[in-house]
Parts: C-alpha cells; structure tokens; sequence
C-alpha cells in the first residue's frame, strides 16, 4: 500500500542529494515509494538495469546493476526459490537472527552518475542505516518484504516519465 512520499530525516548538510531541504523540518525530506517494474539485458550490450516505478505516479528509474544482482531480483519476482540460500537470502536470514528487520531502503544519492543506496534495519537501539549498493538493497528487500524509497531530488536528477519509454508522448 502506497502513501505517497514520506518524510526521511537526515542531519542537514550531511553531503547528500537534498539534504537539509524538503518536506517538513531542516534535515528532512521526501521520499517516494518505488516498485519494482522490470529487471533484465540492455538490448545491445551485456549490460543488466533494474526499473523502478513510482507507485503512485508515472516516473521511472532505470538503475544499471551487475549479473549476479539482476539474478537474484529476477529470481525473487518469479517466485523462484534456490535450494541453499543465496547472498541477498542470508543477509535478510542474519537481520532476523539477531533479532533486527529491513524496514526499507533507500536510494538517497546519485553521485558521478552512481546511486547511492541503503538498508535501514530497525534495531533493539534504533535504526540502523546500512551503506549499500541500490542494487543489493532491492534484492534484500523483495526478500524482506520491506518497501523501496528513492529520495526526491534523486527522482528530480534521473527519472524519466513513463511514457517517454513507452513512445506515448502525445500531449493532450
């Protein structure tokens, strides 16, 4: 269930995209929910991406990702389950073994053409934000059940609309 952007509070001036403006008080800002739409080949390369969409809007966000990521995602929304754990299965295995959970990550930065991403686990201390690359944190959190954030001004640098892609560019 969808609920629109929401509030991601941030010490202000902590160097990311964003920070210290937004919605609400000085280090906050808006988040947005995204779906995972498509994962797959780059058409003429050997290169992999994910596409996320915003779950209540039409932006998109393409996100280059490696082979073994792009399997394991892909793996995930077919239902497909390996016989032993894969990566992305034991870190979610060893998040609940101590007694933590994914309660969602965040892309949050887009440097040198690179997102920046992380996993908050809420712990018996408090949150805990755990530096990781976009495409790790997806396929931890389609494991974890746990929703997926891209920070506004990210969506504001790389999303496209999604019908640019889909050629429908018709202006009524």
């Amino acid at each position: 269930m969808a609920a629109g952007p929401v509030p991601w509070s941030r010490r202000a001036g902590d160097g990311r995209a964003g920070a210290g403006r937004g919605a609400g008080r000085e280090g906050e800002r808006a988040l947005v929910e995204m779906k995972v739409l498509s994962v797959g080949m780059v058409q003429g390369s050997d290169g992999n991406v994910v596409v996320l969409k915003e779950a209540d809007g039409d932006r998109l966000l393409v996100i280059a990702v490696g082979l073994a990521e792009a399997s394991a995602i892909a793996l995930q929304l077919q239902g497909m389950q390996p016989p032993r754990p894969l990566t992305h299965d034991l870190i979610v295995n060893l998040v609940r073994r101590m007694q933590g959970e994914i309660v969602r990550v965040v892309v949050h930065d887009l440097r040198d053409e690179t997102f920046i991403g992380q996993i908050d686990i809420q712990t018996e201390h408090g949150i805990m934000e755990v530096d990781a690359r976009p495409s790790d944190a997806i396929a931890v959190a389609l494991r974890a059940d746990a929703p997926i954030y891209v920070a506004e001004p990210v969506l504001e640098m790389a999303a496209v609309r999604s019908d640019i892609l889909s050629g429908d560019s018709s202006e009524e």
